[in-house]
């Protein structure tokens, strides 16, 4: 268990979309330094509860609800529940998103919008009543899960880049408006890592495989388990001046133009 700054012992963590993948680590590892945590999911209750389950069974402390972060009634009657069952929201980890690859042209207006409703309005939707509750009780943590689109383009992803860029700037003027309330905003951008969704593309040979080993200075795809330090870093109190910034954790992706062996 953490100790000191970074101890989570009797704080409680609500992370969304938390079922798999890289919000299930975060989830695991702020479980890990000693918070309780809610993990939320939208499509199945079956998908919650193997989740929980998995938290469970290692000793952690997981609670787990079903609801839509885009359905405001929900989102309210949620967060209410969760503060009378589990404790109130020390610290919430805005991580459901949706992706959609599809090139621009192509896109309907309706495949736009449900991407900009998961991953930006999604987030003003679920942090208004947890920094409600955030402002009564003196203080609080906001995590937003933005992504290297909310710096940098690619094909067929405009509306996540759209949404994640949106993301930014609103981590940011959260950050601003909520701070003389004792709550830190800020980001972690997730590179490029090994789950389940990118499994068919890192295979020996497949050229976008080559080419993220090639672009990341550290020469790997991240592991879901490289997320948990900043996660628990920015639910923490070592964390308690830094506000408003994006912590991007891609192995360097950002900060080069260059091949990791030093070839040009």
């Amino acid at each position: 268990m953490s100790t000191g700054l970074f101890d989570l012992t009797g704080k409680v963590a609500l992370i969304t979309g938390a079922t798999h993948g890289l919000g299930l680590a975060m989830a695991e590892g702020l479980a890990e330094a000693g918070a309780t945590v809610v993990i939320t999911g939208h499509s199945s209750q079956e998908r919650v509860d193997q989740a929980v389950d998995a938290l469970q069974r290692q000793g952690l402390k997981a609670h787990g609800y079903l609801f839509d972060v885009t359905d405001e009634n929900a989102v309210g009657d949620a967060v209410a529940r969760i503060e009378s069952e589990v404790g109130a929201i020390d610290v919430l980890v805005n991580n459901a998103g949706l992706i959609k690859r599809i090139p621009m042209l192509e896109m309907s207006l309706a495949e736009w919008e449900s991407v900009i409703r998961t991953d930006l309005t999604g987030v003003f939707v679920m942090s208004k009543p947890v920094l409600k509750s955030m402002i009564a009780r003196g203080g609080g943590k906001v995590i937003n899960i933005c992504s290297m689109m909310s710096e940098l383009g690619r094909n067929t992803v405009s509306a996540y880049a759209a949404a994640k860029g949106g993301l930014k700037m609103l981590t940011r003027n959260m950050a601003t408006e909520f701070a003389r309330h004792n709550i830190q905003v800020n980001g972690i951008g997730p590179g490029y890592f090994a789950t389940e969704q990118t499994a068919p593309i890192r295979t020996e040979g497949h050229p976008f495989n080559e080419f993220i080993l090639h672009r990341t200075p550290a020469n790997r795809w991240g592991e879901a388990g490289d997320l948990k330090g900043t996660a628990v870093f920015l639910s923490s109190a070592a964390s308690q001046f830094v506000n408003g910034q994006i912590i991007y954790v891609d192995g360097g992706i950002l900060a080069t133009i260059g091949r990791p062996s030093g070839e040009d």
